[in-house]
C-alpha cells in the first residue's frame, strides 16, 4: 500500500446523534472512491465500519471504527463514530486525534440531542466542521426545516454550499452554488450540468447569501465586498477555503448513502476545505504558548494511542495517531506514559476490520498495531521521555450503573476475569469487580443498553455466558455531625500481647470530597511509623459502611492522641484500633444514606410532555426546565438514580416508542428519611441471605 505523506493526509470523525445515517454515508464514500468493489449497508449488515456482530445485529454503530480512502491523490481516514449516549466516549477520542468533523445530520429529524453534545464538544477542541445532511431522499426528508434547526441549535455560520435537486424521493442531485453547476447522480456516477431552470432562482439567491457569509469571515473579502457589491470566483473559493479551515464557517452538503447522491462533492470538499497536519494542531495535545507546531515528519516521533480493541484471536489491536515523526515497524519505542520499552510488530492500516500491512506510518497517520504488551487507551509513546508532548486531560466518565452478574456455568467463571480484563482494556467506561460484602460479581457501564452490549460480547467474542441480576444503586453514606471517638485494641496471649490505642476526630466534608485523613499526633502518644495502619483501619472500615453496607464518604477523619505499648504494639493492632474507633464515631455522627442523582434530558413529542413530567415528579424528580423544539418537547430534570431504573420502559410504552430520554451522573445527596430504613432493611437482608450461602458452601 502506498504511504502518505503528512500534507496528503485527511483525518475526520463522522460525528452525529446514532441512527442519522453516518455509517451508511462512510460505506458511500469508500464506495465513491473505489476504496471496496461494492456499496456496504447497514440493512444487510455489509457496512465497512459496523463489523462487530453486535453492530450487525443492532444495526447500530457500538464503537469507533477507522477507514480510508484515496481521492484526489490524497488520503482520507475516516473515523466512524457512535451517537447513543451510551457509547459517546469513543466518538469524544476520535475528536482529539482528527483534524476537521464531519457533522452528519438526519434530512427528516433534523438536529438531534446527541448532535448537540458533539457539536459542542467539536468547537471546544476549535475543530473545523463540515456538515451532511444524510438521507435526504427519505420521506419528509426537509432541506429547510434542517437548516432551521442547525442554525437553532448548532451555529448560524453554518451556509449551504449546496441546494437539493429534487425532494425526498425525487432527490437525485445537488446544485454546487460556489460554480453554479448541476450535479446529478445516477447508477454512482455524477454529472454536471447548468442548473436547472426552475432551481435558478433559489440557487442565485442561496449563492449571494454565501458571498456574503464568506465575506464577512474576512476583513479584506468584506472591504472587497463593499467595494464591488460581490466576489470574484477565486476570492469566493479561496474566501471559503480559508474560513472553513479556520473554523469560521460551517459549509453544508446535502447528501444520501444509500442513493449515493452528494457523495462525490463531499469528497472533493474533504480534500480541499479540511486541514491536513500539517496545517492544524491535533486536538489531543494540550494548549500551549507559544503554541506546538503542527505534525511534521523531521520532529521527534511521538504517538498516541486512541483506542484499544480486544480481539478473540488477534489480541490486543491498539489504535493510534502519529502525533510527530516517523512510526516504522519492527523497531522498540518507549511507553512515555508507563515508562517501559514497547516493541512495535507490523504496523496496520484499518479498513474496517480488514487489515493492511504497511512499513511506517508519516506524522499525522492513524493506524494500528497488535499485540502490544503493555501499551493501553491514552498512553503516549516516543523516541524519549523528553520528546513526548503534553495531552489535553480527557476525562473518562464513571459507571452510572451496575448489575450483577453470574457466570452460567463453572466454565464461564474460570474465563469471566481473562475475557472481562480485555474488555475493560478496550472500553474504559466499563468496570467489573467484585463487590466485597455480597461477594457478587458487578458490571457497571454507561447504561443499561451498554451493559447488554458487554455482555453479548463476552459471549459473541469470548464464549463467556452469564446471567444479569436487577441492577444495583450505588448508596454510599456519610455522617451530619462531627465527634470524637475512642478505639482500642488489647488482646493477651501466651508470648507478646497486641495493643492499640487511638482517639480520632470525625467531622462531615461537602459532597464529592470523598475522605481524608489528618494526623495530628503531638508528644509521640503514637509512634509515626503506626499511623498509616490507624487510617488503614478506617479506610477499611468506611469501605465497609455502617448501616446498610455501602462505603462511606464525604468525611474528614483526625487522629489526634492514643497509646502504645513497647512491646505489644504493631500495624495490626493500630490498624484494628483504628477500625474500632470508626464504628464507635458512628454510633454519634448521625450517619445517613446518600443517592446518586442524575440529570436527566427527554425528548418526547410535546402532546406528552404533560405526563412524562407528571411521572418524573412522581420519581421524586425536580424538574429543571422545558423547552419545545418543533414538535418535540425536550423535559430537563434532575432525578434519583433509583427511580430511573425502569423509566426506559415506561417511556416506551408512554410514547409508543417516539420518546427518547439520556441519563448521565449528576451528582450524591440524602435518601429522604422516611425511605432510609426500607432501603438498608433491603441491603442488609440480601447481605444476609449471602453470608448464609457462603457458610452453607
Amino acid at each position: 500500500m502506498k504511504v502518505y505523506e503528512t500534507a496528503g493526509l485527511r483525518n475526520l470523525a463522522l460525528i452525529g446523534h446514532g441512527g442519522c445515517g453516518k455509517t451508511q454515508l462512510v460505506s458511500a464514500l469508500l464506495f465513491a472512491s473505489g476504496a471496496v468493489p461494492r456499496l456496504g449497508r447497514v440493512d444487510d449488515g455489509s457496512a465497512v465500519t459496523d463489523f462487530d456482530d453486535e453492530e450487525i445485529a443492532r444495526q447500530h454503530s457500538l464503537s469507533a471504527a477507522l477507514a480510508y480512502c484515496e481521492w484526489q491523490k490524497t488520503k482520507l481516514n475516516l473515523v466512524d463514530t457512535p451517537g447513543f449516549a451510551n457509547f459517546l466516549t469513543d466518538a469524544r477520542a476520535a475528536l482529539r486525534v482528527v483534524e476537521a468533523a464531519v457533522v452528519v445530520v438526519d434530512g427528516v429529524a433534523g438536529v438531534e440531542v446527541q448532535t448537540e453534545k458533539f457539536w459542542t464538544e467539536a468547537a471546544d477542541l476549535g475543530l473545523p466542521r463540515l456538515v451532511a445532511l444524510s438521507r435526504m431522499d427519505r420521506d419528509r426528508a426537509s432541506f429547510e426545516r434542517a437548516l432551521q434547526s442547525l442554525h437553532e441549535r448548532c451555529a448560524r455560520e453554518i451556509v449551504p454550499v449546496q441546494i437539493p435537486v429534487g425532494e425526498e424521493r425525487g432527490f437525485s442531485g445537488v446544485v454546487d452554488l460556489v460554480r453554479m453547476k448541476a450535479l446529478t447522480s445516477t447508477s454512482g456516477s455524477t454529472a454536471e450540468a447548468d442548473v436547472p431552470a426552475p432551481l435558478l432562482e433559489a440557487a442565485q439567491r442561496a449563492r449571494e447569501q454565501l458571498i456574503e457569509m464568506v465575506a464577512e469571515a474576512n476583513d479584506e473579502l468584506l472591504d472587497a465586498f463593499f467595494t464591488e457589491g460581490t466576489l470574484t470566483q477565486a476570492q469566493l473559493e479561496s474566501g471559503l477555503q480559508a474560513a472553513t479551515k479556520a473554523g469560521r464557517l460551517f459549509p453544508l452538503f446535502c447528501t444520501s448513502g444509500i442513493g449515493m447522491v452528494g457523495v462525490t462533492p463531499l469528497l472533493d470538499a474533504a480534500v480541499a476545505l479540511v486541514p491536513s497536519p500539517a496545517e492544524r494542531l491535533c486536538g489531543a495535545l494540550a494548549p500551549q504558548t507559544p503554541p506546538a507546531p503542527p505534525a511534521a515528519d523531521d520532529a521527534p516521533l511521538a504517538a498516541v494511542v486512541w483506542k484499544t480493541v480486544a480481539d478473540a484471536f488477534a489480541g490486543r489491536i491498539t489504535l493510534l495517531r502519529v502525533l510527530s515523526g516517523v512510526l516504522r515497524s519492527d523497531t522498540t519505542v518507549l511507553n512515555v506514559t508507563r515508562d517501559t520499552p514497547e516493541r512495535l510488530g507490523h504496523l496496520l492500516v484499518l479498513q474496517g476490520k480488514a487489515q493492511t500491512h504497511v512499513t511506517e506510518l508519516h506524522a499525522g497517520d492513524l493506524g494500528a498495531v497488535a499485540k502490544l504488551k503493555v501499551t493501553h487507551t491514552l498512553d503516549v509513546l516516543a523516541e524519549k521521555a523528553a520528546h513526548a508532548p503534553a495531552l489535553r486531560p480527557f476525562d473518562i466518565p464513571q459507571p452510572v450503573l451496575a448489575y450483577a452478574i453470574e457466570p452460567k456455568s463453572r466454565a464461564d467463571e474460570d474465563k469471566i476475569s481473562t475475557a472481562m480484563h480485555r474488555l475493560e482494556e478496550e472500553d474504559q467506561t466499563i468496570h467489573y469487580a467484585r463487590d466485597p460484602q455480597t461477594h457478587e460479581l458487578l458490571l457497571s457501564g454507561q447504561g443499561q443498553l451498554h451493559i447488554e452490549v458487554t455482555v453479548a460480547k463476552l459471549k459473541r467474542r469470548f464464549g463467556v455466558e452469564v446471567n444479569l441480576k436487577p441492577p444495583h444503586v450505588p448508596y454510599r453514606e456519610t455522617i451530619t455531625v462531627a465527634t470524637e471517638a475512642h478505639g482500642r485494641h488489647k488482646k493477651q496471649t501466651g508470648g507478646h500481647g497486641q495493643f492499640g490505642d487511638c482517639k480520632i476526630r470525625v467531622e462531615p466534608l461537602p459532597r464529592g470530597s470523598d475522605f481524608t485523613f489528618e494526623d495530628d499526633i503531638f508528644g509521640g502518644s503514637i509512634p509515626r511509623q503506626f499511623v498509616p495502619a490507624v487510617e488503614k483501619g478506617i479506610q477499611d472500615a468506611r469501605m465497609r459502611g455502617y448501616l446498610a453496607g455501602y462505603p462511606m464518604v464525604d468525611f474528614k477523619a483526625t487522629v489526634f492522641d492514643g497509646s502504645y505499648h513497647a512491646v505489644d504494639s504493631n500495624e495490626l493492632s493500630f490498624k484494628m484500633a483504628g477500625s474500632l474507633a470508626f464504628k464507635d464515631a458512628m454510633t454519634r455522627a448521625r450517619p445517613t444514606l446518600l443517592e446518586p442523582v442524575m440529570r436527566v434530558e427527554v425528548y418526547a413529542p410535546s402532546d406528552h410532555a404533560g405526563d412524562l413530567m407528571g411521572d418524573l415528579n412522581g420519581r421524586r424528580g425536580r424538574i429543571a426546565g422545558m423547552d419545545t423544539r418543533g414538535q418535540l418537547t425536550v423535559i430537563r430534570a434532575q432525578v434519583p438514580m433509583a427511580e430511573m431504573l425502569t423509566y426506559e420502559q415506561h417511556l416506551t410504552s408512554a410514547t409508543g416508542g417516539r420518546g427518547s430520554y439520556h441519563m448521565e451522573y449528576s451528582h450524591y445527596e440524602e435518601v429522604p428519611s422516611h425511605l432510609q430504613p426500607r432501603i438498608v432493611a433491603a441491603a442488609k437482608a440480601e447481605r444476609g441471605v449471602h453470608a448464609a450461602v457462603e457458610e452453607e458452601a
